[in-house]
């Protein structure tokens, strides 16, 4: 069976700043923006390399490296007032499914497994639930995954019955007919990537977060010999940039249970990045490709890719953690449902940061 090796704490990093939380503080060095988001290896890493040079070429058992990207709250269509608008979700992407994720397609396709939250029903007709906030998209909007190396969501959140129980197991039918894994409300699934690497899911929304059944659900795959855990909690309250006692707690015990990383959604903004036992925390990824709302009162996201590294006997370690800052659409006057990375150094691209390094000071906003 597997072994994760928990002992290796991974380093943030982007632009130079450490982890919210890991617990060891460093003063950020005066200098000027990095002028790439790239991670900084961690001193593990460098700990190992420098130990292979020293061995003779043969004795180097061979290493797999692999890349994991994480994006936010997705959705691949409107509430049914604006369904048609000329500025809305459906007449913007049409039938150009590549269009979203044009501008980040790069990360995607050249990682290992990108994941993201499904948030709204893929149904072609249906009745909406009484709700104010109701999303959805035709089922051809799967293609929109496909066609951009999408590899996994997660359908734990408060809109997937948007459109009941049919609209439900429309998206499920949908996704499934399209080959793209997802993870539901209170289980578990295990993805196997392309190249080999198992990656097990269990997902988990805040009206019902069961820490006794995750941590089975969790004990159960690492019993399976998955290769990585992923614990994707849909939680949090809208809007609020720190996450709450119950986020902490519950990913916490995630981790101490055994996940590697808890991939947050919910609160439609950015929230810090924790290290915590060996894990790591994603506490909110905010929105990403966000068609429910047009003129987000928030314009910040962000992509994180985690390195996992394999060695020749199974053995895991979580290596660099990388963060590209980016915006929620590619003009500035609204939301054109287009994430594009913002520019290393600009203003925007450091209040991001300041969001994740839990630093941000700014107001919390009120999401009705």
């Amino acid at each position: 069976m597997k072994q994760i090796n928990r002992k290796v704490l991974p380093v943030l990093l982007a632009a130079g700043f450490l982890l919210a939380g890991c617990g060891k503080s460093a003063a950020a060095p005066e200098t000027e923006p990095v002028p790439e988001p790239t991670a900084v290896p961690s001193l593990s890493a460098q700990t190992e390399s420098l130990a292979a040079e020293t061995q003779p070429p043969e004795t180097n058992p061979p290493e797999e490296h692999f890349l994991l990207t994480f994006a936010g709250d997705c959705t691949f269509g409107s509430n049914p007032v604006n369904y048609y608008a000329g500025y809305g979700f459906i007449q913007t992407v049409g039938e150009d499914y590549a269009y979203p994720f044009a501008n980040v397609i790069e990360f995607f396709k050249n990682d290992e497994f990108t994941m993201v939250n499904l948030e709204g029903a893929l149904c072609d007709q249906g009745n909406p639930m009484q709700k104010r906030h109701v999303f959805r998209g035709p089922t051809a909007y799967v293609s929109i995954l496909t066609e951009n190396s999408v590899e996994a969501v997660t359908l734990a959140n408060n809109h997937a019955m948007d459109y009941g129980q049919s609209g439900y197991n429309s998206t499920k039918a949908a996704l499934d007919a399209a080959g793209v894994p997802y993870v539901e409300r209170d289980s578990s699934t295990v993805v196997t990537t392309q190249n080999g690497l198992t990656i097990g899911l269990y997902g988990a929304a805040y009206y019902d977060l069961d820490t006794a059944d995750m941590a089975s659900e969790v004990a159960a795959m690492r019993n399976q010999g998955v290769d990585l855990i992923v614990v994707a909690p849909h939680w949090g309250v809208e809007g609020t940039y720190h996450p709450t006692d119950v986020q902490q707690d519950f990913a916490h015990a995630a981790i101490d249970a055994g996940a590697d990383i808890v991939f947050g959604t919910h609160p439609h903004v950015l929230q810090p990045i924790e290290s915590y036992n060996g894990g790591v925390i994603l506490y909110s990824l905010g929105n990403f490709s966000f068609g429910g709302n047009g003129y987000p009162q928030d314009y910040d996201t962000a992509l994180v890719q985690q390195e996992v590294i394999r060695d020749a006997s199974g053995n895991v370690t979580l290596g660099q953690l990388t963060v590209i800052p980016a915006c929620v659409s590619s003009i500035v006057d609204r939301n054109n449902y287009q994430p594009t990375p913002y520019e290393p150094g600009s203003p925007e691209y450091d209040r991001t940061m300041s969001k994740l390094d839990g630093t941000f000071t700014g107001q919390n906003l009120k999401i009705g």
